[in-house]
Parts: C-alpha cells; sequence; structure tokens
C-alpha cells in the first residue's frame, strides 16, 4: 500500500509546546474546571431539550439538533476556556457519500470533534452508555450501533447487521477499532468487527489519526491549549477482500498517518 498522500501546513508554534508546569499547571487546571462546567451544564440542558422535541424530528434534522449544535457549542467553549482548537489535512480524502470510518482513539475529544466531520453518523458504542442521564437518553434518538460487548459474537452479528442498514440509509458508520484510549501517539491492536462490516457490505474505509491525547488526554482533568493536527488518509477499497486483509491494511494506514501527524506536531 502506498503511504497516504495529505496536504499539510507548517508548524505553529503551539504544537511544539512541553509539558506544562508550575503556574501555567495551575492556569491549565482552573481553565479545565471552566470548561468541565459548563460542559456539564450545555449536556444536561441540550440533552433535555433532546429528549423533549428530538422525537417530533424527522431523524436527520434531529441529529443537527441534538448532536451537530451541542458538539458545536462544546467545541467552541473548549477552544474559549481551554485554547484546544483543530487543524484538518486531506479533508479533500472525504467521499462524497458515507462509508465506514476508523478513527484514532486517544481522548474524548475526538467523539466530539468527528460528530462535526461526519453528520449525521451512527457511532459504535457500548449499550450501557444508553443509561447515562440526559446524554445517554438523546442518544438513543440517533440510532448508534449499541453492542453488548459481553457477547462478542452477537456483538458482531450485530454490528453488520445494524451497520449495513446505516450505510443504506446515507448514513455514516465510525468505529474506534483500537476499542480503547490509547496513549498519543501508540498504536493498538485492530479488532475485526469495522473490517468485517466493510467486507460484508464492500464499503470503502476512511482512515482518521489525530494527537488529541497531547492536550486533551484520557482520564486526565487538566487540559494543555494547543492544535490537535488531524490527517484523513485516502478511502481504502474493501471490495474483494478478506477481513483480515481490510484490517491490516486499515492498520498499516492508521500507522502511517499517526507517523504524519507526529511530524506535524
Amino acid at each position: 500500500m502506498s503511504k497516504p498522500t495529505i496536504k499539510t501546513a507548517p508548524k505553529t508554534e503551539d504544537q511544539t509546546q512541553a509539558q506544562p508546569s508550575g503556574g501555567m499547571g495551575a492556569l491549565n487546571a482552573v481553565r479545565s474546571a471552566l470548561f468541565f462546567t459548563g460542559y456539564a451544564v450545555l449536556t444536561i440542558t441540550w440533552g433535555t431539550l433532546g429528549i423533549l422535541l428530538g422525537w417530533l424530528m424527522p431523524y436527520r434534522a434531529r441529529f443537527t439538533f441534538i448532536i451537530s449544535i451541542w458538539t458545536g457549542m462544546i467545541l467552541l467553549w473548549l477552544r474559549l476556556t481551554c485554547g484546544i482548537k483543530a487543524e484538518v489535512h486531506g479533508r479533500e480524502n472525504i467521499p462524497s457519500t458515507p462509508c465506514v470510518v476508523f478513527a484514532k482513539h486517544e481522548s474524548t475529544w475526538e467523539t466530539l470533534f468527528l460528530q462535526q466531520l461526519f453528520a449525521p453518523q451512527a457511532t459504535l458504542i457500548k449499550r450501557e452508555l444508553l443509561n447515562i442521564p440526559f446524554f445517554g437518553w438523546a442518544f438513543r434518538l440517533l440510532r448508534p450501533i449499541a453492542i453488548d460487548r459481553s457477547s462478542p459474537r452477537g456483538a458482531l452479528k450485530h454490528l453488520i447487521s445494524a451497520g449495513k442498514e446505516r450505510l443504506a440509509s446515507d448514513i455514516w458508520v465510525v468505529l474506534f477499532p483500537e476499542g480503547t484510549r490509547m496513549p498519543s501517539g501508540k498504536l493498538g491492536r485492530f479488532s475485526p468487527g469495522g473490517a468485517a462490516l466493510a467486507a460484508a457490505t464492500g464499503q470503502p474505509i476512511l482512515v482518521v489519526s489525530h494527537n488529541a491525547g497531547r492536550y486533551w488526554p484520557a482520564h486526565r482533568f487538566s487540559k494543555r491549549p494547543g492544535t490537535v493536527q488531524v490527517c484523513i488518509g485516502e478511502p481504502l477499497i474493501t471490495e474483494g477482500k478478506s477481513t483480515k486483509e481490510i484490517n491490516n491494511e486499515a492498520q498499516e494506514c492508521m500507522r502511517q498517518l499517526t507517523e504524519q501527524v507526529d511530524a506535524l506536531s
């Protein structure tokens, strides 16, 4: 497979920052507290509105109202409070019709940003997330692909059947094939579910890497200001290939894209 080709922009000063310490670390903690306060208020308010009004709307209008507007407000608030913004490379590689998206998982940030980049979308999630007050209740209205991880065979069967239906309805299917958040710049082994869906449908896979974990690390309260670099590869053709071939090709593409992200960081 040839190396993914994307157009890149020159590095900016905030992409080369070191780990903050002392006064800067304390300031970041204060800014992070301010962000989480607004995040909670917006989520409770918009989740409640989504539950009350979303069921009255057709699906695409419902997605825009509940998800697109909410994530847009959260990302704007994140930029204002914590100074975290994004730069996308390879946007021209996004096809005009929805397909399967394999995204790197490092942070909460990408779960918000990708909702803006690929809309409307069905995200593969753990079934128990639908029980989270406000957020989960509203999320039920958006046709996510919710699986029971305690039953791998049943989860795979549901992913393929539900994924086929979403793609046929012109809805993006967004997956995090590593299955869990990884440290920034590190790659995990891909689970075969997404590749099995691509093999069953013949739909291309779009691979997306980023370095959000540098600025919004998983399982950490404090955030750092900076520009998240997002790299999107060219669509991978899957028709006529096995699940293993697709998964190997997608993982190699992710590795190459992650190297390009690191070069921009």
